[in-house]
């Protein structure tokens, strides 16, 4: 059972657009539930508006401190419209499970999420962009950007990497078994909770790969890490 709203801290104070309003005990405002919920996932979806037709654009973030970073290609219609300051509505969602109830109207999922609003600014340093690219790629593979080759300065050029400070901040969360109406619970249906969990595979070798070359061991730690729900 989670405490009171009373009792919980809140580091991102709710504003009109993040005060989550249904099923407000499972909301979270605090930099703890939000750090853990953007360093749990690689996928995020970033919202935006072009000549009054919204768009909401998949890609890979990962973040730093109370930054929330992506890139792509400077062509992008995305990120040059993004870049210039436009409002932009950044979310992240992890599916964990699926809940069945005795009644298909208390069927629900276990979840986590996190909707943040803001303005993104370009990284225009290219020392800055290499080093934060860099992180990127630590982030997913522990050691393989001190072996892989380092990007010249026209692939950095094609390179547009945004960032946005977290300050307009709601997560939300749903985990445990259905709640059914009191009467339900007497019914001949079962009920609980299938886990959904996302694993990471064995690699598997580029069919152009120069003979003799081994996995790298990061790999392996990967897989572990995957294992053990890290």
């Amino acid at each position: 059972m989670p405490p009171p709203d009373s009792e919980r801290p809140v580091d991102f104070p709710p504003t009109e657009k993040t005060r989550i309003k249904r099923l407000h005990q499972r909301a979270h405002y605090d930099r703890e539930s939000a750090y853990a919920v953007l360093d749990s996932g690689v996928l995020c979806h970033v919202g935006y508006v072009i000549d009054g037709q919204p768009y909401v654009t998949p890609t890979a973030y990962w973040r730093e401190g109370d930054k929330v970073y992506w890139h792509g290609s400077s062509a992008s219609r995305m990120l040059r419209r993004v870049k210039e300051g436009v409002p932009v509505c950044f979310t992240v969602a992890m599916l964990d499970g699926l809940v069945l109830a005795r009644s298909g109207f208390h069927h629900s999922v276990n979840y986590r999420s996190l909707m943040a609003f803001g303005q993104a600014e370009a990284v225009e340093d290219e020392a800055e962009k290499i080093r934060s690219l860099d992180v990127f790629i630590e982030r997913l593979t522990p050691g393989r950007a001190a072996e892989i080759r380092p990007a010249t300065s026209q692939e950095i050029k094609a390179t547009t990497l945004l960032r946005m400070k977290l300050d307009e901040v709601a997560v939300k969360i749903r985990n445990g078994p259905p709640v059914d109406d009191e009467e339900d619970y007497a019914l001949d249906v079962w009920a609980g909770v299938v886990p959904v969990r996302t694993v990471i595979g064995a690699p598997q070798d580029d069919p152009r790969l120069k003979p003799g070359l081994a996995e790298p061991g990061y790999l392996r730690e990967i897989r572990i890490n995957a294992l053990d729900g890290d």
